[in-house]
């Protein structure tokens, strides 16, 4: 299991269900002799606005800002704003990173975009992400509430496949930085629940920590399967490998064809 567990929290409500659910997980996760964080965005104020105020001593080309390179320096010179520099320690500390939130729009709440955004900003780099990114040996997970049913983010529901949905957060974030991903856990509209359909959701989830770190990851192309020197696109001895397949690689990189079933949201799928 991994030892130590850093939570990023979204609610504002102590008696949300986010709220139970975090700390279902710290004291699983403390029974089985983890040490666990959880940096609450809201009780901590943390600021989700990526600005110039997110580097010390001044920006190198304010007349051209690229917040990206701009962080990337300031971190490498040492010269981040305490409240990064605070998150990106428990950071490196973590072996496992949870991050519990409702969906908002079909995404994280703007505070922990913003967290995602300015804590994070030094692992995009072009040099190192995707399955060589700079966590590669962490693992992270989405655990969040919806407030609809689950049908609703089916193939054929009115929002559309979870899987889609999960595509930008789970590829596009943390698979970029390096992370092994775990199938998200998912709670399907507990505020329209009973009271033992919630207290279900709850067991079930202090179940799965019992040997989450046991999980397979969920499955991304590597980045060997892509040729840096033509776009990034799929190699084609890899193309051809699966060219019979009748599904694609993932949800993104799907080579035209129909999307592999529940890839975002089961280990290794």
């Amino acid at each position: 299991m991994a030892k130590k567990v850093l939570i990023v929290y979204a609610h504002e409500s102590p008696a949300s269900f986010n709220a139970a659910a975090k700390d279902a997980a710290v004291a699983a996760l403390t029974a089985q002799g983890c040490t666990v964080e959880v940096s609450d965005l809201y009780a901590m104020k943390f600021k989700a606005a990526a600005t110039t105020e997110d580097v010390t001593g001044g920006v190198k080309d304010a007349e051209n800002f690229c917040y990206a390179k701009e962080l990337k320096l300031a971190s490498e010179e040492g010269r981040l704003a305490d409240d990064i520099k605070k998150e990106q320690e428990k950071l490196k500390e973590a072996d496992l990173v949870i991050f519990q939130f409702p969906m908002y729009w079909s995404s994280v709440p703007a505070i922990m975009k913003g967290w995602m955004d300015r804590v994070l900003g030094f692992a995009y780099a072009q040099e190192k992400r995707y399955s060589e990114g700079i966590f590669k040996d962490k693992k992270a997970m989405l655990s969040f509430t919806t407030d609809c049913p689950e049908s609703v983010y089916s193939d054929t529901g009115i929002i559309g496949d979870i899987n889609v949905t999960l595509w930008p957060l789970q590829n596009g974030i943390l698979n970029y930085c390096g992370f092994q991903v775990f199938a998200p856990q998912i709670f399907w509209d507990p505020a329209t629940g009973s009271p033992e359909s919630r207290s279900s959701m709850l067991e079930g989830w202090r179940t799965r920590l019992q040997n989450l770190c046991g999980e397979a990851p969920v499955y991304f192309a590597p980045l060997d399967y892509f040729d840096k020197e033509k776009g990034f696109l799929l190699k084609p001895e890899v193309k051809e490998k699966y060219a019979s397949e009748e599904c694609g690689l993932t949800v993104g990189i799907h080579m035209g064809k129909p999307l592999p079933a529940n890839s975002q949201t089961k280990a290794g799928v």
